[in-house]
């Protein structure tokens, strides 16, 4: 073998021996470095916290992972260490997960000798069909929806048992025990059991209208037998657990849409249910736009609603790139992407181009700050728009509630948002052992600092307190909105 040819595989097997053993240490180093310089947001942080706090912070975790040998746990330590930046736009995943899970399905069989003798309550399925037929009021007994559990309820003596008529077949199968409940003057007691089987303790169990039930973090819903239904709470969990928009008519005077993300893939499904009730929504007073729980998506995605809400010109505030190799690699693999059109990649190339001659530097792409977007279009109706918004609404969700309290429609109901916006754009990077993927940003916003969102949110102008439950919120906004 030539001497040239030898040099050259033992730098391959020592970077293959590399990738195939990495510690937590190495995983560590090359994170630290990654995103240090390449996140538009870590120059921010250093120089709010001091260079002080940011090594000691990471000389706690140089000392750590040295003693870490469980690639999970690795992960996990990796992921604290990162979370000294930001909350939100920033993640860390691990690869290996992907195999745990393959091992998991293999021990199917397993799992279910483990638990075959678990109690079961003993029932005949056509006399307790028989039974819960002939309920007059509304109790506990009946049969009840948490997915992925169907479950049976019947009082026996002093308590309630909650048994299995379907689940996973794997930790649960039909007529095992999954909860028991008492009920001592309004003193509720019992023990739920989780889905490894491990007792976890009830202590608040209540009744939401006649066909819903709340048993700690879990709701469930009534299958049979029916009784009058809440319109209010039916509105309520349907929305809360719907995966694609929603629209409807509460009244005369109010309609709302449900709109869970704005992910990309969703501008379709968005688009398509505006533009099909676009009539009924500008002959209507009031518009209520139930964002709860969004995290956002793409700017793109909330194009239409733009237009409902709009009476004056909207200020977006722009941000600035930070040019790096590895950051304009994004803009390179677009230029290359076979599915773009000529003009997208004219302008990706372009954009790289600029880009690559900045490095190490923040760069704006377009020609000014702050971008002012005007309709010759504004609807009479509706005359007033309700924003429902929670903890869960951040990013892009954030960048449309920014857009929307510019009009003097609008009005956000609910609790402060998850507040991450200033630093975004997310790329990511798998490390040299391909067992580590991480999330970071790209770009930083021109709001910093007079007016930054990340780690604070944004507040409503109408704040729900806890004494108006969840599935009261959009009554109230209704009750607002119709107030004179």
């Amino acid at each position: 073998m030539k001497k040239g040819h030898l040099i050259i595989l033992i730098i391959l097997l020592s970077k293959l021996s590399f990738s195939q053993n990495c510690s937590c240490a190495d995983n560590f180093v090359w994170l630290k470095e990654t995103f240090e310089k390449n996140d538009a947001g870590f120059q921010y942080v250093l120089d709010k916290k001091g260079e002080v706090d940011y090594k000691k912070h990471t000389d706690i975790y140089s000392e750590k992972v040295k003693t870490i040998t469980d690639k999970e746990l690795c992960a996990k330590a990796l992921l604290e260490w990162l979370r000294y930046f930001r909350r939100g736009h920033l993640w860390l995943k691990s690869l290996a997960k992907a195999e745990v899970s393959e091992k998991e399905n293999v021990d199917n069989d397993k799992i279910r000798k483990q638990f075959k003798d678990w109690e079961k309550y003993a029932y005949n399925e056509k006399e307790f069909n028989s039974y819960i037929s002939q309920l007059k009021k509304p109790t506990l007994e009946g049969i009840w929806s948490s997915p992925p559990y169907k479950i049976g309820i019947r009082k026996v003596n002093d308590e309630y048992i909650g048994f299995v008529l379907e689940a996973d077949g794997v930790y649960w199968t039909k007529a095992q025990v999954k909860f028991r409940i008492k009920d001592d003057n309004s003193k509720i007691s019992g023990t739920y059991y989780m889905r490894d089987h491990s007792a976890s303790e009830i202590k608040t169990a209540k009744f939401l209208g006649n066909n819903y039930f709340s048993l700690g973090s879990s709701l469930f819903k009534r299958i049979a037998p029916i009784f009058p239904a809440d319109k209010s709470l039916d509105l309520s969990f349907k929305f809360e657990s719907t995966e694609i928009p929603l629209f409807e008519k509460l009244s005369n005077t109010t309609v709302i849409l449900r709109i869970p993300s704005f992910d990309g893939s969703a501008k379709k499904q968005i688009d398509s249910i505006i533009v099909a009730n676009m009539e009924t929504i500008t002959k209507t007073e009031n518009l209520i736009i139930d964002l709860q729980d969004n995290g956002g998506g793409s700017d793109g995605s909330f194009e239409k609603l733009i237009p409902l809400i709009y009476t004056n010109p909207i200020r977006v505030v722009g941000m600035e790139l930070l040019s790096t190799p590895l950051n304009n690699k994004r803009m390179e693999e677009f230029a290359n992407n076979p599915d773009a059109s000529p003009e997208d990649k004219k302008w990706a190339r372009e954009t790289a181009d600029k880009l690559n001659k900045n490095l190490g530097k923040f760069v704006n792409l377009d020609s000014s700050i702050v971008d002012i977007e005007t309709s010759d279009t504004m609807y009479a109706y509706p005359k007033k728009v309700g924003i429902i918004i929670n903890g869960g609404c951040g990013s892009t969700t954030e960048q449309f509630i920014l857009a929307a309290k510019q009009s003097k429609k609008v009005k956000l109901f609910g609790t402060t948002t998850f507040g991450s916006l200033d630093i975004s754009n997310m790329f990511s990077v798998k490390s040299p052992c391909n067992d580590l993927e991480l999330g970071y940003c790209l770009s930083k916003s021109y709001r910093i600092p007079d007016f930054t969102i990340d780690g604070k949110g944004l507040q409503p102008d109408y704040y729900i307190d806890k004494e108006i439950p969840n599935y009261g919120w959009i009554e109230y906004v209704n009750q607002i909105l119709n107030t004179p």
